[in-house]
């Protein structure tokens, strides 16, 4: 199975927000929601991120709630590949 490295997760996030006016900010601290990164951007993503590994995610509800930051969101998506 192909995983995503960080930089190509960030790479689909940007386009993600690009599609609604937004530019990802380079700081990996900003906040979600200074940014509008809504949960249902979140959704878009991880659909990108499964059609580009060709593989379903594993999300736990605990882990999501702790997403805050763009770093987070980086995070959480490329340690559930592969599990």
């Amino acid at each position: 199975m192909e995983t995503l490295d960080r930089p190509a997760v960030r790479k689909l996030m940007g386009e993600v927000l690009a599609v609604q006016g937004k530019t990802l900010p380079d700081d990996d601290a900003a906040k979600l929601a200074d940014i509008g990164f809504r949960s249902l951007d979140f959704s878009e993503l991880a659909l990108r991120v499964e059609d580009e590994i060709g593989d379903e995610l594993n999300f736990e509800a605990a882990g999501l709630r702790s997403i805050e930051t763009i770093g987070d969101v980086l995070d959480l998506l490329v340690e559930i590949q592969g599990q």
